[in-house]
């Protein structure tokens, strides 16, 4: 997943230091593909990825289990008007393996746009045990839900030289609907090859999957190939890896690409790079187009690190994020960290491409902002697990270590098509308080990003930024202003001195704009790690209305959990989306207490408490209905 060790050449680099790449270094042959990335690759590699290949994450840290009788077990828990999706109770687990079969998490939503009271939301599901794509459904506005499954247990041979490839993991998902009542949802597939598995396959694709007509209750099988790479063992093992995509369809009646699906990710290559490429569909999903890169050069990317550059010198990039406006024209956002740095800044940026041809070609990158990422986790958090970033509570508790990073999303206001928006977290920002000492320092030995008084309440917090473009997306508010004076979203009086983060955005057609997140300011959650979430909406893109979307505050996850019994994998991002007058927003809730399988005979059902003394919860997806003020238009 992450970046910053790219900061740490830099800084090295700056020092008069001689540094050896880590493409130019001889790999250990090995069957494990997470090897065989660099360092700077396994850095920026997804949170989905990271936890499923990534050897030290295959199996959940052992602990001496610490049961209780486990109470009356509740599926929906009393959250009303919180809206539990997935209508299920999930898998009871051997403590050792606690996440693979009771976590649910990074969510995405969309609405029909021909009838609002058809949503569906999509999310990474480990009641199998292993990641995968799943889904759920309404038809009566989000008041109840259906779960449906995503048939990616084995897709067609495609370039895999054999009838079927089968699959051990998947997620990273995305929904969206088109202008005929389709729905559409991608999903990452990948093996894990040796000694994980017996099987020495490495293979990795991003695949789409339709549901024609019936409102996302069914979706079709096999998937369609966006991109398909077939790797086995060897010196490049696993590589190139597709990780991190991203969809979104041109549902906008009219446009000259009118229901073209588009599809974004990240691909990590044998040379230590990690260019984001797009491919679309003009048969509904059918066939897609050959991948087009959209991480192009530019001037803005003056750090290659002493890597290769072969697409260009913006060849370290993550986060891609596709959206359309309504004359046809296509945006992608993305976490770009080849900025030069300077001194102990540790800053990175957001780029902004656009395709005026229906995904064929890609503009030279523009510069949306600047933002500071998450700090690094095992310098504030103690024993958290290395080379993560992460939120950390303030004062002495160290619960909230679940790896984290300031993620960019986009959009096009349809009520004034010029007007493009572009947000992204920052922990430097205008409410910083670097007066008294939240200031960067440089990187840590993980090349992740450190600041001054990180657990002091009141200094250090994460905010979302927001950037403005009214030229179509040729400047941006953010392209020459530093955080520190950006405008942001979350700005009530609670809010300043308290974290928040993972936001999506989302705009009615009438132009209001929503935004979710979770949020820190209510009671205590920023000095014990609880989180709830929220919702700001804004008519002007300047003053925003705020609204509490939890009933009650969520405990610190506890799902594939270190050694203390602190959760290490919450998701890379939430989901938002919008009716003309409601707002969708979907999360991962952790309030429902997590149940296993007692050890002996007779079978029992027990609950556990965490070495760290914090009761052990599950991941499920949760979300509720608000009214999105500000916006009384029509569709």
């Amino acid at each position: 997943m992450r970046h910053a060790w790219l900061r740490l050449l830099s800084l090295v680099s700056l020092l008069g230091v001689v540094f050896v790449p880590a493409s130019a270094v001889p790999s250990v042959v090995s069957a494990d593909p997470y090897a065989h990335l660099t360092a700077l690759q396994h850095h920026l590699l997804s949170g989905l990825a990271d936890l499923e290949l990534n050897p030290n994450q295959s199996v959940n840290a052992a602990f001496i289990p610490n049961y209780t009788p486990a109470p009356v077990l509740s599926c929906e828990g009393p959250f009303v008007p919180n809206i539990k999706v997935s209508e299920n109770c999930l898998n009871l687990t051997d403590p050792n393996l606690q996440g693979r079969g009771q976590a649910q998490n990074e969510t995405s939503v969309s609405v029909d746009p021909n009838n609002p009271s058809h949503v569906i939301i999509s999310w990474n599901d480990y009641r199998r045990g292993d990641g995968t794509c799943q889904a759920a459904y309404t038809l009566n506005g989000g008041l109840t839900w259906a779960d449906t499954t995503v048939p990616d247990g084995f897709t067609a041979g495609g370039t895999f030289g054999a009838a079927r490839e089968y699959w051990q993991g998947g997620g990273d998902t995305s929904v969206a609907w088109d202008t005929k009542g389709n729905a559409y949802l991608d999903c990452q597939l990948f093996n894990r090859g040796q000694p994980t598995s017996p099987n020495p396959d490495l293979s990795s694709a991003v695949y789409v999957f339709r549901s024609t007509q019936i409102n996302g209750a069914s979706w079709n099988f096999p998937g369609r190939p966006v991109v398909e790479s077939s790797a086995a063992t060897g010196a490049n093992s696993g590589l190139p890896f597709e990780d991190k995509p991203y969809m979104t369809v041109d549902n906008r009646v009219g446009s000259p690409f009118q229901d073209r699906v588009y599809v974004t990710w990240t691909a990590f290559a044998a040379d230590g790079t990690a260019y984001i490429y797009g491919a679309y569909s003009s048969d509904y999903g059918q066939t897609f187009s050959s991948p087009a890169l959209v991480s192009t050069t530019s001037a803005l990317c003056g750090n290659t690190y002493g890597l290769p550059t072969p697409q260009g010198t913006c060849n370290e990039n993550q986060y891609s994020q596709p959206f359309t406006a309504p004359n046809g024209d296509l945006y992608v956002a993305y976490s770009n960290f080849n900025n030069t740095l300077i001194g102990s800044d540790n800053r990175n940026q957001v780029l902004l491409v656009k395709s005026t041809d229906g995904g064929q070609t890609f503009s030279a990158p523009v510069k949306a902002t600047d933002y500071y990422d998450l700090p690094d986790c095992a310098a504030n958090q103690g024993g958290a697990d290395p080379g993560r970033a992460c939120v950390p509570e303030k004062g002495a508790t160290m619960n909230s270590i679940f790896r984290a990073a300031n993620y960019p999303v986009g959009l096009v206001n349809p009520a004034n098509p010029s007007q493009v928006v572009v947000s992204i977290p920052s922990y430097i920002n205008q409410y910083s308080n670097e007066t008294t000492g939240c200031t960067p320092s440089g990187f840590s030995g993980f090349g992740l990003n450190l600041y001054t008084n990180v657990k002091t309440p009141g200094d250090c917090s994460n905010h979302v930024l927001l950037s403005v473009s009214t030229d179509g997306g040729a400047t941006f508010t953010g392209g020459t202003t530093d955080p520190r004076a950006m405008a942001t979203v979350t700005s009530t009086a609670a809010q300043r001195a308290t974290d928040q983060y993972f936001q999506w955005l989302a705009f009615t057609r009438s132009g209001t704009l929503a935004v979710s997140y979770y949020d820190r300011q209510y009671g205590s959650d920023e000095t014990t790690g609880y989180s709830d979430v929220s919702l700001s909406t804004s008519s002007n893109l300047t003053s925003f209305t705020t609204q509490r979307a939890t009933t009650s505050s969520m405990p610190p996850e506890t799902e594939f959990p270190d050694a203390q019994g602190a959760g290490l994998f919450f998701g890379d991002y939430t989901g938002l989306a919008v009716s003309s007058t409601l707002a969708y927003p979907a999360w991962s809730d952790t309030r429902i207490p997590d149940r296993f399988a007692c050890p002996g005979s007779p079978p029992a059902v027990c609950a556990l408490i965490e070495p760290n003394g914090v009761p052990a919860n599950t991941e499920e997806v949760f979300t509720t209905i608000l009214p999105v003020r500000g916006s009384f238009f029509g569709r």
